[in-house]
């Protein structure tokens, strides 16, 4: 199965480890990501402006270019990327003056009208391949890994581009069953990282962070599993003041969902590029017996 693919910028920089796990997993399954052509950076962040159409440039032009190459689905792997193209999508599909100002607008390319369906790479893993055919591709059982999946915003809100319940979503535990982890089911799952607040109010952010990394091992977490490079930068980088301000903090490691997979699927471990990782997972992954040696 060839799908088209939208990488977005981070994977290709600070978040290798992201997509070529992913990239590796998904042709073990296969599944071929088929890198869009003349791609560019989504816009980062969905515009709330109700007025301001040319911010929603950025993410139809990607749309655009999956009309191109004939595909009526482009799968994201970034959590930003997907919310900000679904929603974009969206408002393409429903607000006929938006979409021909924003047609009108772009008169160089080809017209947009949303023939083309967003998805998320766990909505594939999910509705094309199937947990059980998941299960039984699996070489290396998580077996003894205590994972606690970590949703953030993005995949969940709002509630129209949503992958999963809004309220207690599945989609990642039952991944992770899959591959055969322990999964730790923990309050903030689902709660805000800081996100770009980040750069304006770090010690909010610091806050965020606490509350879901020490909610996640007082529930029996030995690792959180996520989507987001946003929410791995907040909740990876921001450990080290942790262990300063808070006696008694050692730190988790934060891995992608993808990581896991091509770990579980056999995988040769240098596509997991953990040496990316901001918190080494790797002596927690040797101690449970996951790494070859």
């Amino acid at each position: 199965m060839n799908l088209s693919y939208y990488p977005g910028c981070t994977l290709k920089t600070k978040a290798k480890n992201l997509e070529d796990s992913a990239v590796a997993s998904m042709a073990a399954l296969g599944v071929n990501l088929v890198e869009l052509p003349r791609w560019n950076c989504c816009g980062t962040v969905y515009s709330f402006a109700e007025d301001e159409e040319l911010h929603q440039l950025a993410p139809v032009r990607n749309l655009i270019r999956v009309k191109e190459v004939e595909s009526n689905k482009v799968v994201t792997i970034c959590s930003f990327c997907y919310n900000t193209l679904k929603r974009a999508n969206l408002l393409i599909t429903n607000d006929p003056e938006k979409r021909n100002t924003l047609n009108t607008f772009m008169e160089e390319e080809i017209d947009y009208n949303g023939e083309v369906e967003v998805v998320h790479l766990l909505e594939v893993l999910r509705d094309e391949v199937g947990w059980q055919s998941i299960s039984q591709k699996v070489q290396l059982p998580l077996k003894g890994l205590k994972v606690a999946p970590y949703y953030g915003c993005t995949l969940l809100r709002p509630q129209a581009v949503a992958i999963d319940n809004v309220e207690r979503p599945t989609i990642m535990h039952d991944l992770l069953q899959a591959l055969g982890a322990e999964v730790v089911d923990f309050p903030f799952a689902t709660e805000c990282c800081g996100s770009y607040q980040i750069l304006s109010n770090p010690d909010f952010v610091s806050h965020c962070v606490w509350d879901i990394l020490s909610s996640a091992l007082r529930w029996g977490a030995e690792a959180v599993a996520l989507s987001c490079p946003m929410c791995d930068f907040n909740l990876g980088q921001k450990q080290k003041e942790l262990r300063q301000t808070h006696s008694g903090f050692k730190g988790i490691p934060i891995l992608y969902f993808t990581q896991l997979l091509a770990l579980s699927l056999g995988l040769d471990p240098e596509v997991c590029r953990f040496e990316l990782n901001y918190v080494d997972p790797r002596p927690l992954l040797e101690s449970k017996g996951l790494l070859r040696q």
